[in-house]
């Protein structure tokens, strides 16, 4: 079986498993998209899934959407940041990325916004949030989110905010990683109801390779799915 073959019998499996867990939990399959986490996979893998149908791929590293974007210039790919971004890569997300999951602070906001003034363009955007108490995860507080958001609306018109974004934490206690999840669709809710001009929350973007199928039934709208496609990561190979 050819590496293009592995890949689209293991997107047809993920698929496959996505609607069965939408079916489980009485959702429409065509509410939860497939975000292709491609992280660390080189631009011959990401090539093989545009063949395929993919578009839209989530990286966590710019350098790494540098690369790819320039290698992969002809395939049309929407480049969606999914890791902590750091402020002085504002320019390069705000020329290359179609979105930023991971908008967790103002500081960052502002750079973005100055620099999509620039380039005469918006971004969509997700604020992540942090809902566990694990250190190494990223994310604004929950109770920070609603003057978050007023002021993202209010003060920076290039950031269209559409949903919100969070990693689980990681623990074998599937309560435990539900509550993170519902900890999300409880703010995503709120915030929904208060129809904050401007602001389109509706996403929810959570659920990984390991507990995605926990997150549709919360409520997830959108899975980042890296190893479970792409097959197991070589973390000291280059990207």
């Amino acid at each position: 079986m050819s590496s293009t073959d592995s890949f689209a019998a293991r997107l047809a499996d993920l698929q496959a498993r996505i609607a069965a867990a939408c079916v489980r939990a009485g959702r429409d399959p065509a509410e939860v998209a497939l975000l292709p986490v491609s992280k660390t996979f080189p631009a011959e893998q990401i090539r093989a899934a545009v063949a395929l149908g993919l578009r839209r791929f989530g990286e966590s590293k710019m350098q790494e959407v540098r690369d790819k974007a320039e290698a992969l210039a002809d395939c049309g790919i929407d480049w969606v940041v999914i890791g902590h971004l750091q402020t002085n890569k504002a320019k390069d997300a705000a020329r290359l990325a179609a979105e930023v999951q991971s908008l967790d602070r103002l500081d960052l906001a502002q750079a973005l916004d100055r620099r999509l003034r620039q380039e005469g363009r918006a971004l969509d955007v997700l604020v992540q949030v942090k809902t566990s108490d694990e250190p190494s995860k990223y994310g604004l507080e929950p109770a920070e989110l609603p003057d978050f958001v007023r002021t993202l609306a209010r003060e920076h018109p290039a950031l269209r905010v559409r949903g919100l974004m969070t990693l689980a934490v990681n623990s074998e206690d599937e309560e435990a990683v539900r509550a993170c999840f519902r900890v999300l669709r409880t703010w995503r809710d709120r915030l929904r109801d208060e129809a904050i001009a401007g602001v389109d929350m509706q996403r929810l973007s959570m659920g990984m390779s390991g507990d995605f199928e926990l997150a549709i039934q919360e409520g997830s709208t959108e899975v980042r799915i890296g190893s479970a496609l792409f097959g197991a990561r070589d973390y000291g190979a280059p990207a």
